[in-house]
């Protein structure tokens, strides 16, 4: 088994967490509080969506040596 998936898993959980942060904030402190119970199951559902794809492209950088190709590298 790969070791990006349980890389995945764990760093997921800490992107969601700032993502539903950041849309709770943009929820509650904008005009939108006005229809807050019918947007916050949007929020949880894009927050989720992104923080997949956001990270299992960081997994891999995680295990990487360097980040960048070593002729940028100094």
């Amino acid at each position: 088994m790969s070791a990006r998936l349980p890389i995945s898993a764990l760093i997921f959980m800490m992107v969601q967490a700032v993502l539903f942060g950041v849309g709770v904030v943009i929820v509650l402190a904008t005009p939108l509080s006005d229809s807050v119970m019918r947007l916050l199951p949007w929020v949880v559902g894009v927050a989720a969506a992104f923080a997949i794809t956001v990270s299992w492209i960081i997994a891999p950088r995680l295990r990487a040596r360097f980040w960048f190709p070593a002729a940028t590298c100094a």
